[in-house]
């Protein structure tokens, strides 16, 4: 029987993803009591409204978040997002912050989504989670470009060093076409195990990243 893993981030009203950028606020736009006055008695309703800005929860980023010409939210075909080969990359925070490509050498990665699981997910909601995170190195994300993989993830602060100004790792895999999905969550459940991964955002034109479920099916 077929098991799901859910490897996201449970978006709450206030909590901070990313140090600088504001925390949701989630509301009722309608709520239950209100509702009842247009309803039969016994009928209730609850219409939710959250404001956020779209680097909020488990996101993915897509190449409009990095390249003006390149494809928004609307664009991304789901086969690039959707029952993905995955492989998980063990890299614990504690050996090193800097992943470089000798993490990825010697490893069947062509076409398949990549997920590195450094145990930095641990430190969600704490101010250490925003400082001296894991990251991918420049030399290891062209070694994914000419690996050919769909989709890299990490379950970091930035797959970025954001420690610099600079984003290699984001210019070279999404002018490569090739999606981005931070703060996953979760990973250690797929250690040893073989699976697919979807992380599937909303259909919306001119938005580069956005909240995606994530989720891996275990085989």
């Amino acid at each position: 029987m077929q098991r799901f893993i859910d490897l996201s981030h449970t978006i709450r009203h206030g909590d901070l993803t990313y140090k600088g950028l504001p925390a949701p606020i989630i509301c009722d736009y309608l709520s239950r009591e209100d509702s009842k006055r247009f309803y039969e008695e016994g009928t209730s309703f609850q219409i939710g409204k959250i404001e956020m800005v779209s680097n909020t929860g488990t996101y993915i980023d897509c190449p409009f978040h990095r390249y003006e010409d390149g494809k928004d939210l609307s664009a991304v075909k789901l086969k690039q997002l959707a029952q993905l080969e995955a492989v998980l990359i063990q890299v614990p925070y504690q050996e090193t912050l800097a992943i470089g490509k000798e993490y990825f050498s010697g490893k069947n990665l062509n076409g398949k989504a990549v997920l590195v699981y450094t145990g930095w997910s641990d430190h969600w909601q704490t101010d250490q989670y925003f400082e001296d995170h894991p990251y991918i190195t420049e030399e290891a994300a062209n070694f994914l470009k000419d690996q050919e993989v769909v989709l890299v993830g990490i379950d970091s602060h930035n797959i970025d060093n954001t420690e610099v100004n600079a984003r290699p790792v984001h210019t070279i895999l999404l002018g490569e076409d090739i999606l981005i999905v931070e703060h996953l969550n979760n990973l250690k459940a797929l250690v040893g195990e073989e699976f697919t991964f979807s992380a599937v955002p909303p259909k919306v034109e001119g938005f580069g990243t956005f909240p995606v479920r994530a989720y891996a099916s275990i085989k």
